[in-house]
């Protein structure tokens, strides 16, 4: 049996609402990623429709900045980078197939301006984008606009 003090999701619901709340501020406080990702989740928790809003905005922001993306900065890209994916794919709730196309579209355009400023030596960032292809299948399955070969 697990120790009352051990980090899962069970003890952590002891704690109540009010409390992780709190606790989700203080540790999201100075790291962009997480403010982003609680965003997202808020945006999401009002409508599908909202979380789309959210995530076309932040892909308009990584697809106009400028700044190099060294080893050092690529771990908090790729992570944002996935939750964009994962906000797409609509993991928790139904997603609406013509629009996660769309989102796709929006995610796929900024490769070209991010692979211009990024180093990828490591492969981790194009990863992240082979990925993208695979939900673009499969999302394309969802809306009919693709068949299934065989």
């Amino acid at each position: 049996m697990a120790s009352k003090t051990t980090l899962n999701a069970k003890n952590l619901e002891t704690l109540g609402a009010a409390r992780l709340a709190e606790l989700l501020i203080e540790i999201s406080t100075g790291s962009a990623v997480a403010k982003r990702r609680l965003r997202l989740e808020l945006a999401g928790a009002e409508s599908p429709k909202e979380a789309g809003r959210e995530v076309a905005k932040r892909l308009t922001s990584i697809a106009r900045a400028r700044s190099f993306v060294n080893w050092k900065n690529r771990k908090p890209l790729v992570t944002d980078l996935e939750s964009q994916l994962r906000a797409i794919k609509g993991a928790d709730r139904p997603a609406d197939p013509s629009e996660g196309l769309a989102l796709l579209g929006r995610f796929m355009q900024v490769a070209t301006s991010l692979f211009e400023r990024c180093d990828d030596s490591s492969g981790i960032v194009i990863g992240v984008f082979h990925d993208a292809c695979v939900l673009l299948g499969e999302i394309a399955l969802a809306a009919g606009r693709l068949r299934r070969a065989g």
